[in-house]
């Protein structure tokens, strides 16, 4: 069986070293511009050839999101990102684009980096796969509106490619395939360059204009109604479904996420294919344990979104958009000269149990004896979020094990 790859979001120089080390056969990041994720802590030009490096001295491939919709303001930016980038030695394995114009900026001034078309481009048909394909085009990220049949449909009408990605897991939005105006008309802020501050996830009444200050709840409930909010896409169960329509690649939402979610989710899916390449019963044998580690980071309930047919009532959440907590993150821990440390993330005391979480579900148990800051001033609580604290612990621990906190 051959598998599809594995293809996990990196918001941040720190996060890459954790989805590599927990199954990642690939990695998407943004450049500090021109990336439809401008809040989050998008590469540098020399972050991003120290993650080439790291990444293609594993065998791995890194592609990097150029997707917004491109003002014309926003052209120099991009020629000028093209230029650099086709300079260097070594470049990204793809360029993801939404833009048709930053498609052909791309081809003219950086021609020996592929290029994939995000699912914000809305494709849906083999005759838009068709057309992208004539213009170079090597992967399409299909729309997330399409069903398993209609994708399998698609990779029948396409025998020669281009080839087909589609995601599998993270955030949904309720615009098609992410293409809102929502942000921009509440707050100023466009989703699609990057400003999104998800208006979706608020709690919405009605009003009368008459009758200022009378909030009307919109269901039979006094606390409103989230109108837009969706539930978070899951596919870990039905992977075979996915690979029998013939996908080469299973994508991650989650730039913005943080370390624990990409190694629990990264971990779980890994876990699932490989065991998937096995035979349908190893699979079906993993599978319980990978759908709860889904569950062990900060998510929303889960829904299959579109891939069973259009999704009803039960794909939102009408009466919260908050996550559901199951565990808490305590940090990544990291290794200089000195020992190990963790950037603090949440609070947590001398002897509390912790789980150091590793690949392959190796996790060890243990107990933080003390902590030590910078300065060598011992404590036992870590009161300060991003205080560099090294760890005295009852266990050996490894560079990039993520500490979490199992909660009642």
């Amino acid at each position: 069986m051959t598998l599809p790859e594995l293809l996990i979001p990196v918001g941040s120089p720190e996060l890459l070293p954790v989805a590599l080390a927990f199954g990642a056969d690939a990695v998407y990041c943004g450049s500090s511009a021109l990336s439809l994720r401008a809040k989050a802590d998008n590469f540098t030009d020399d972050a991003l050839r120290e993650a080439l490096r790291l990444t293609h001295s594993l065998g791995r491939k890194l592609y990097l999101t150029v997707n917004i919709f491109a003002h014309h303001g926003d052209l120099p930016d991009a020629e000028d990102l093209f230029r650099r980038i086709s300079g260097w030695s070594d470049r990204p394995d793809a360029f993801i684009v939404s833009d048709p114009g930053i498609f052909r900026l791309a081809r003219r001034l950086c021609p020996a980096v592929p290029l994939h078309i995000s699912t914000q481009a809305n494709s849906t048909n083999e005759e838009t796969a068709a057309f992208w394909k004539d213009l170079g085009a090597e992967r399409i990220v299909c729309a997330r509106e399409l069903s398993l049949e209609e994708i399998a449909a698609l990779v029948r009408a396409c025998p020669d490619g281009p080839g087909l990605e589609v995601f599998v897991h993270g955030s949904m939005c309720m615009s098609y395939s992410g293409r809102c105006l929502i942000s921009s008309f509440l707050n100023g802020r466009d989703a699609n360059r990057g400003l999104c501050t998800q208006p979706c996830r608020w709690k919405y009444y009605l009003s009368e204009e008459t009758r200022p200050g009378e909030y009307m709840p919109l269901e039979e409930t006094e606390r409103g109604i989230y109108l837009y909010n969706s539930r978070d896409l899951c596919m870990i169960s039905h992977l075979p479904e996915l690979l029998a329509a013939g996908v080469c690649s299973l994508k991650v939402e989650g730039r913005m996420k943080n370390e624990l979610y990409i190694a629990a989710v990264t971990r779980a899916y890994r876990m699932a294919l490989d065991a998937l390449a096995e035979g349908e019963d190893a699979y079906r044998k993993v599978l319980p344990w990978c759908e709860r580690e889904v569950y062990r980071c900060t998510t929303r309930d889960y829904c299959t979104g579109f891939y069973f047919g259009r999704p009803g009532p039960e794909a939102q959440n009408f009466e919260s958009s908050a996550y559901r907590q199951d565990v808490r993150f305590l940090g990544c821990v990291q290794q200089d000269a000195r020992g190990f440390y963790i950037r603090q993330k949440n609070k947590f005391r001398v002897g509390d149990p912790v789980l150091a979480v590793r690949p392959g579900g190796e996790d060890v148990s243990l107990h933080v004896l003390a902590f030590e800051t910078e300065d060598g001033v011992r404590r036992d609580s870590c009161p300060h979020p991003g205080e560099k604290l090294y760890l005295i612990t009852d266990a050996p621990l490894r560079h990039n094990d993520i500490l979490r906190e199992d909660l009642p």
